[in-house]
């Protein structure tokens, strides 16, 4: 798909040096234990300031959302740290919000009432979480639809309604598993254009899981590919294209030839594993 923006959107200001929202030290995860054991990921290390849109890019299997979910305090580390703004990561926090690929909206509440739970949660005032629900259904484009069911909706309006009752709640930090990947190719680009704008406009820091390159390249700053398990940093690379971003460019198709070599030499060896029923190197 060739299709891009048109418009030219506001990038959020870089971060100052050395303004680390996010750092991952010797992060390694193993499940399991004994000759049963899989080491998911083995000491991944990296620091993602304030702001940036980084992007988690591997074959399956190479611990992409192993380490989101560490990131989220959903499944702790077997070793290694997490810290957000200085802090320590032990469990989920309002300093992130987790967008699935499976919308995991609540189908007996409207559309409101969805992006209305985690205020209520918190116990914010009627008349201030009605501004919030108003202001960002009207970025989404939801205004029309806070009456209808998640049953009403497509997929990809069931994704704006996800990732609005993440924005209601302002965490610095969105973490994303895959959100767009059951969509079709149009309205995959429609979201991601979306996204993009929110974040721009809302200067978020985005730590994204994606198995597809374009995907990749088209949305962030800067992507970390990771081996086959165990998942290891394999390179970590800023994106230099300026947005809004030509997927039919020369200088985006030799990125993409780029990633494609690095991605598929670690699906070689999953598949080479596979035939001789020895372990991943």
């Amino acid at each position: 798909m060739t299709a891009t923006a048109t418009l030219r959107r506001p990038e959020p200001a870089p971060a100052a040096p050395g303004a680390a929202e996010i750092t991952i030290a010797n992060a390694s995860k193993v499940f399991g234990s004994g000759a049963g054991a899989v080491v998911a990921l083995e000491n991944v290390t990296a620091s993602i300031p304030s702001g940036q849109f980084v992007c988690l890019l591997g074959p399956s299997g190479c611990g992409k959302s192993t380490l989101l979910n560490a990131i989220a305090g959903f499944s702790p580390l077997t070793s290694g740290e997490i810290r957000m703004a200085g802090r320590p990561v032990v469990d989920p926090g309002p300093d992130r919000g987790m967008v699935f690929q499976e919308y995991a909206l609540f189908p007996w509440m409207t559309v409101e009432q969805n992006i209305r739970f985690g205020l209520d949660i918190k116990g914010v005032a009627r008349p201030e979480a009605d501004g919030i629900v108003a202001r960002i259904a009207g970025t989404l484009g939801l205004s029309d639809f806070l009456s209808r069911f998640p049953k009403e909706l497509s997929g990809g309006m069931r994704q704006r309604v996800a990732i609005a009752r993440i924005l209601a709640l302002d965490p610095p930090v969105m973490l994303m598993d895959e959100p767009f990947g059951a969509l079709d190719a149009l309205t995959r680009r429609t979201l991601q254009d979306e996204l993009l704008r929110i974040w721009a406009e809302y200067r978020k820091t985005i730590v994204f899981v994606t198995h597809s390159i374009e995907e990749a390249i088209y949305l962030a700053d800067r992507i970390v590919v990771l081996t086959y398990r165990p998942g290891r940093m394999k390179r970590d690379l800023i994106v230099p294209l300026p947005r809004p971003r030509d997927t039919a460019s020369t200088e985006f198709n030799a990125l993409k030839r780029e990633l494609a070599g690095l991605v598929m030499e670690e699906q070689q060896r999953f598949t080479r594993a596979e035939l001789t029923g020895s372990a991943v190197d």
